[in-house]
C-alpha cells in the first residue's frame, strides 16, 4: 500500500504539475516554483516514473498536458487549495480565532457574563462555533465533569466533591419580582412579603437558588409561603403566565433587565420590594487537569474580564 501512486505523490509535485498546467512553459514553471530548469526537469521524470504515465508532452508551444496530466493539474489546484485552508484553519485554532467551545451558565450568569464575553469572541473568531447551555447547576456540574462542558458558570450542589474543580470569582444574583404591567402592585412602592403573600406566583421548583431565595426572604419577614404555586423552569411559561395573570415571578436582576425594557413590548415590570432578594454566589467553574482549547480558553479569559469591569 505504501508504494502507491498517491502514496508517492509529494505537495510539491502537485506544486510542479499546478505550475506547469497554468503557465505551459518549464522554465517558467521551474522559476514559480523556486527551482532551477533542470531540477523540474528531474522532479517532472519522477511524477511520470510515479503516476507510470506521460503527464506533460513538449511540443513547440511548450507543455501540453495529456490525458493523465489534465487529470493531476485539476486535482492539483483542488489539493493545494485545500492544503492552505487547513493550515488557515490550523492557525486559526492556534490563535483561539475557530473551532468549539461549550460552555453552560445558570440564567443571570449567561445574560451577565457570556452573551457580552461571547459578542467580543465572536468579532474577532467569526467562524467559532459556540454551545451554550442555560440550566440548574446541579445539571450544569454534572455536564462538566462528564466532559460536555468546557466552564461554566454555577454552583458547587452539595454533596459534590469540589476539590476537583478551579473554582474562580464569586458573583451574587440579585432577584426581581416581575409582574404584568396590569397587576394590582405594578405601581405601589415600599413593598414588603407580607403584601405579596396571596398573589399566585411562577417559579422554580424547590431547590433551586432563586426559589429559596424567595422563600427565605418570606421567612425573614416573619410569614408563611406562597401556597398558590406553579412550578417551572421555562422563562417562556413564566412570562406566559404573568402575562395572562396576577401572577409573580421571581428572576434574576439580568433577566429583568432583558423583559422590562419598553422595546421587548411585553408589558412587564418589577415590583418595588422594601429589601433586596440575594442569591448564593456562584462562580466560574472548570475542572482541573483539564486540557482546554485556546477557543475556550479565549472565552473563559473574556468572561474573567467581565467579571472585573462590572
Amino acid at each position: 500500500m505504501n508504494n502507491t501512486p498517491a502514496n508517492r505523490l509529494q505537495p510539491k509535485h502537485f506544486t510542479l504539475i499546478k505550475a506547469i498546467g497554468d503557465l505551459g512553459q518549464l522554465s517558467l514553471a521551474a522559476g514559480q516554483v523556486s527551482m532551477t530548469q533542470p531540477a523540474a526537469s528531474r522532479m517532472l521524470a519522477e511524477i511520470e516514473r510515479i503516476v507510470g504515465a506521460a503527464v506533460f508532452l513538449r511540443t513547440p508551444k511548450g507543455m501540453e498536458a495529456t490525458e493523465v496530466g489534465a487529470a493531476l493539474v485539476r486535482r492539483s489546484e483542488i489539493l493545494l487549495q485545500e492544503m492552505r485552508e487547513a493550515m488557515r484553519e490550523v492557525d486559526a485554532i492556534k490563535r483561539g480565532a475557530s473551532g468549539t467551545v461549550s460552555v453552560g451558565a445558570v440564567t443571570g450568569g449567561a445574560l451577565g457574563y457570556i452573551v457580552p464575553a461571547i459578542s467580543t469572541l465572536k468579532a474577532e473568531a467569526r467562524t467559532a462555533d459556540i454551545y451554550v447551555d442555560v440550566a440548574p447547576s446541579g445539571t450544569l456540574i454534572s455536564n462538566l465533569v462528564s466532559g460536555q462542558f468546557d466552564f461554566v458558570l454555577g454552583r458547587i450542589p452539595v454533596g459534590v466533591d469540589a476539590r476537583q474543580f478551579h473554582i474562580r470569582h464569586a458573583r451574587t444574583e440579585e432577584v426581581d419580582l416581575i409582574v404584568h404591567q396590569s397587576h394590582p402592585l405594578a405601581n405601589a412602592a415600599d413593598l414588603r412579603m407580607t403584601d405579596l403573600l396571596h398573589f399566585p406566583w411562577v417559579m422554580q421548583g424547590p431547590g433551586a437558588p432563586v426559589r429559596q431565595a424567595v422563600e427565605n426572604a418570606f421567612i425573614d419577614a416573619g410569614t408563611t409561603l406562597p401556597v398558590d404555586v406553579v412550578n417551572t423552569t421555562s422563562l417562556l411559561v413564566m412570562i406566559a403566565m404573568i402575562a395572562a395573570s396576577n401572577a409573580i415571578t421571581p428572576l434574576s436582576r439580568e433577566v429583568s433587565d432583558l423583559l422590562c425594557r419598553q422595546t421587548t413590548g411585553a408589558g412587564l415590570c418589577r415590583l418595588k420590594i422594601r429589601r433586596p432578594i440575594i442569591v448564593l454566589p456562584y462562580h466560574l467553574i472548570s475542572m482541573k487537569n483539564r486540557h482546554m482549547s485556546t477557543l475556550a480558553a479565549r472565552l473563559q479569559d473574556l468572561v474573567l474580564q467581565e467579571f472585573i469591569t462590572r
